[in-house]
């Protein structure tokens, strides 16, 4: 009986020592899942949950790193902006802003063109006109002076150039011509005559035997000839176009057929590197204008070498 009940007891003990065993496993194995003494909680999703955390949209995929293999964008989603040069104005022309360019015309041209030749960057009178060869001396000019060579006349340019000059004469701005008036014909010393010369490329309106004015011309080409003889003024067209070339004719005095003594843009801005389809151009807009209001239907036009 002694045995049987030591059995029982050695049952007893080891039945205690398995249950003390077990409750310790259970408290070991809660680890994984209760918090730490004044720590928070860490999840207890398994992967995939679609709890949302305070980086994830309401709905959305969690953020959590074990959530899943792709984590979701993080925000702010756009990329933080680049310069971009159409969002900055562009830098200003260190030369500052243009004042007359080409097709520009006018005093200040004519002044501009004065100076340039007075220190030999244009070689002819001023016409008032901005061509391709008043661009060619402003180009010469900044070049010499380190500028940009634009062939505009920006603030740069021109301050530059007012500090190199002195102000313009009327002769130097407004010269009788740039080629010596040749010896008038005969037929140009009677009564009131366009006397026009084709050696010297010249111009002068005559009184009796005076020359009133004078300015440069230039004449058709040798396919395009420009008649000579004595002719008559028969037709005054103020703002006349060519019917045949479509071109501008302004102060158009008309002494032979189609052929007329007229203001030329072209002859201005290219001087004699034209022609004519056989009209007199002239390259003097002011001159001109001052020729038309003097000249009368009737008055004569002598063409000669």
């Amino acid at each position: 009986m002694i045995r049987t009940g030591r059995t029982g007891r050695g049952y007893a003990l080891r039945g205690a020592a398995v249950v003390a065993v077990v409750a310790m496993a259970g408290v070991t194995a809660g680890c994984k899942e209760q918090p730490a003494a004044g720590a928070p909680a860490a999840p207890s999703a398994p992967a995939g949950s679609s709890s949302p955390t305070d980086d994830a949209k309401p709905g959305g995929a969690s953020t959590s790193p074990s959530a899943s293999a792709e984590p979701a964008p993080k925000e702010p989603v756009k990329a933080s902006p680049k310069p971009s040069a159409t969002r900055t104005a562009p830098p200003a022309d260190p030369q500052g802003k243009v004042l007359m360019a080409s097709g520009s015309q006018g005093g200040q041209v004519r002044e501009l063109q004065a100076r340039l030749r007075q220190i030999g960057h244009f070689n002819r009178s001023p016409t008032g006109y901005y061509g391709t060869v008043t661009v060619a001396a402003v180009q010469s000019f900044q070049g010499k002076r380190g500028l940009t060579r634009t062939g505009k006349t920006d603030t740069l340019t021109w301050q530059k150039l007012l500090g190199m000059t002195h102000e313009p004469t009327a002769a130097e701005l407004k010269p009788p011509t740039t080629r010596p008036v040749a010896k008038p014909d005969k037929r140009c010393l009677t009564g009131r005559v366009l006397c026009i010369s084709k050696n010297s490329r010249t111009l002068s309106w005559m009184i009796d035997g005076k020359v009133v004015s004078s300015m440069d011309v230039r004449f058709g080409s040798q396919y395009t000839p420009t008649r000579e003889g004595t002719f008559s003024v028969y037709w005054k067209s103020r703002h006349h176009v060519s019917s045949i070339y479509h071109t501008a004719m302004p102060y158009a005095m008309f002494f032979s057929g189609g052929q007329a003594v007229h203001y030329s843009s072209d002859f201005a801005a290219r001087g004699y590197n034209g022609a004519s389809h056989g009209c007199v151009n002239v390259r003097d807009e002011g001159k001109i204008a001052a020729l038309f209001a003097q000249v009368r239907t009737g008055d004569k036009v002598v063409v000669y070498k």
